[in-house]
């Protein structure tokens, strides 16, 4: 992504929010930064780089191990429509351990829905505490990326190429979307596998 409204000034940034605004669990005091993929990791125990990506103010960077995602998805749901600010989210599984923040959780944001708070819990939201762009979806057992922080470099042609690999596999909470989508992919009512699948337009198919 270009980076847009970002000037140099003289004037100090003031410091990020506090990311846990509860005292008896600070973020010095929790044992999850220690772990993937908050832990930093030396590039030996990361292993090779396969995609970087960052943040729209750069503060918050990160890489990934793993070229292609488990999977990826459209989500139409109305928590991403309202998240995002667009009419759908679109998301790239990676196992946690695939992923490594530069400077593990420094500069970060969380926001639980479950709790409606900033504390710590997952499944939880996460962002940039200064820019405020949406870096992922943390769950239990593996991480939500958004392919457009990813650094795809080289010709239009080949960015092309490498977005091939993030393509979706289907749509899910497809009965919430905004507008009709017929591009081909299996469509479902809410969860893929575990909903109705519904045709472009809406309709059940079954």
């Amino acid at each position: 992504m270009t980076e847009m409204g970002i000037h140099d000034t003289e004037i100090p940034l003031p410091s990020p929010a506090l990311t846990n605004a509860y005292p008896e669990n600070t973020l010095e005091a929790e044992d999850w930064k220690h772990r993937p993929p908050y832990h930093i990791q030396s590039h030996d125990e990361f292993g090779p780089v396969k995609w970087t990506a960052s943040c729209q103010c750069k503060r918050i960077t990160y890489s990934l191990n793993r070229e292609r995602p488990l999977n990826a998805k459209f989500c139409h749901c109305r928590g991403c429509q309202v998240l995002h600010g667009a009419p759908m989210q679109w998301a790239a599984i990676f196992h946690k351990k695939d992923l490594s923040f530069t400077k593990g959780s420094s500069g970060l944001s969380f926001f639980s829905s479950s709790l409606n708070s900033q504390k710590y819990d997952m499944p939880t939201k996460v962002s940039c505490s200064f820019c405020h762009t949406l870096i992922m979806d943390e769950g239990r057992n593996t991480c939500l990326l958004y392919p457009q922080l990813i650094q795809f470099e080289g010709t239009a042609d080949e960015r092309r190429k490498m977005l091939e690999l993030f393509k979706p596999t289907c749509h899910i909470f497809y009965k919430q979307r905004m507008f009709d989508m017929p591009d081909g992919l299996p469509k479902w009512s809410e969860m893929d596998g575990k909903s109705q699948l519904l045709d472009d337009s809406g309709n059940p198919t079954q």
